[in-house]
């Protein structure tokens, strides 16, 4: 189905009326809509099957980022998230590489690691060898736990030895199941492998076998994005575009050399992936593991994007980083929202989920960086800012509107400031 993802004056929509367009859109569902519009889309006695100790639910606001051309694909992004601007920053800056194609993306397979600690070997050298030598056995009795996975393409693909000789507790091996987990998250898979072949790998090295975990950080699952926005497109009333790319080439250099810088600004990255990972069901901590961790690959902690200017002097961003989402399991598959917000993307594939989602992630960095180079941050940030102020002192319809203006009018967004406004206007 094909769609036009740019929904103009969406914005200017009560939440009704965008639902009843999105519904028109999208061809949803008088199910699906019902998820959206009525409060408890998630029945409390699935809820208490998820997790232990529930006595409640708890809601975030659930949006829709527009503008997205991914591929040559329109798409409408499902974002979870209670901070403002996110949603907006990221579909102005779709809007901005639209003109250029939109976002190109690319995968790695979904392969993820299982580690298996092996302590007490007196000869580790050799025991890695050992192992090396086995592989085809114990590659074997790992596939063995798990048929489906591989009648579906998946299943443990090889082996890494890495020896630790001088561990404070003495050498160690550990060895990693490289395992394809096709449409996985793949954590229950490759711990299942591990386990499996644990004693297999103590009778072939003589050692111990203690941890037998995966790893988060998926260094063999990547999902990259790239956009392309010529000077032109980002010029302002107040600033030539071809200024505001050197602002943000400035602004990345100084995330890539500097961790302080480089917390904040993957920080931003994680601002548009996290949402879509959270609306999907997904597993948002071990995502942002993977991508610290990712982020420190070379020695240091830095900057996950990169942004350059080409020959014709436009800018290119790129993002490559873990992905490891999945399709099945979990609460992609128990949540009712999450299966709506996969409906919604019409994704086939986990790489392809993984693809939209670090394609929002270089979209919000490009927002942030672009607000940084030119106005600031905060210039931004006060209008949306302003009305979760506004809603806090009690503002309602058309005191909202009238509220947040006079706050950004006189660029004092405060709560008390806020309170005494709506005191002020409620008593005349």
């Amino acid at each position: 189905m094909s769609i036009d993802s740019r929904l103009p004056d969406f914005r200017n929509l009560s939440p009704s009326q965008r639902l009843d367009h999105v519904q028109q859109l999208l061809g949803l569902s008088a199910a699906d809509t019902a998820l959206l519009r009525d409060a408890g889309a998630l029945p409390l006695e699935i809820a208490d099957g998820m997790i232990e100790n529930v006595i409640g639910k708890f809601e975030l606001p659930y949006a829709l980022a527009s503008n997205f051309r991914i591929n040559g694909r329109e798409m409408l992004i499902p974002l979870v998230v209670e901070e403002p601007s996110v949603v907006a920053a990221a579909s102005f800056m779709a809007k901005l590489t639209r003109p250029a194609g939109g976002f190109q993306t690319s995968s790695s397979a979904p392969l993820m690691r299982a580690q298996v600690q092996i302590i007490g070997v007196s000869d580790p050298y050799n025991a890695r060898l050992s192992l090396l030598r086995n592989k085809d056995e114990i590659i074997t009795l790992a596939n063995s736990k798990d048929q489906l996975l591989n009648s579906l393409g998946g299943g443990c693909r090889d082996i890494e030895v890495h020896t630790f000789i001088d561990s404070p507790r003495g050498p160690m091996l550990v060895a990693h199941l490289i395992v394809d987990v096709r449409d996985a998250m793949g954590a229950n898979t490759v711990n299942t492998m591990a386990e499996a072949v644990a004693p297999l790998m103590e009778q072939l090295t003589g050692g111990k076998v203690r941890l037998r975990i995966l790893s988060n950080l998926a260094d063999l699952r990547l999902a990259r994005a790239q956009l392309r926005i010529a000077p032109e497109h980002l010029d302002t009333t107040e600033y030539k575009g071809t200024d505001v790319i050197e602002g943000v080439i400035d602004a990345y250099t100084f995330a890539a050399i500097d961790p302080y810088r480089a917390a904040t600004h993957n920080k931003g990255i994680m601002n548009g992936i996290d949402p879509l990972v959270v609306a999907t069901g997904n597993d948002w901590r071990a995502v942002e593991a993977g991508a610290h961790a990712y982020a420190s690959r070379h020695g240091h902690y830095g900057s996950l994007t990169t942004w350059e200017k080409d020959r014709e002097g436009h800018l290119v961003g790129t993002l490559e980083m873990p992905m490891p989402l999945g399709l099945v399991g979990g609460a992609t598959k128990t949540h009712p929202l999450a299966q709506l917000s996969l409906r919604i993307l019409g994704v086939k594939s986990a790489q392809e989920l993984g693809e939209i989602a670090v394609a929002v992630g270089l979209a919000q960095n490009l927002g942030a960086l672009r607000a940084l180079a030119t106005e600031g941050i905060q210039r931004g940030h006060m209008a949306l800012h302003a009305r979760n102020i506004a809603l806090s002192a009690g503002a309602r319809g058309d005191e909202l509107d009238w509220l947040v203006k006079r706050m950004v009018e006189t660029r004092d967004v405060r709560a008390d400031r806020a309170e005494a406004l709506l005191r002020e206007k409620r008593g005349q």
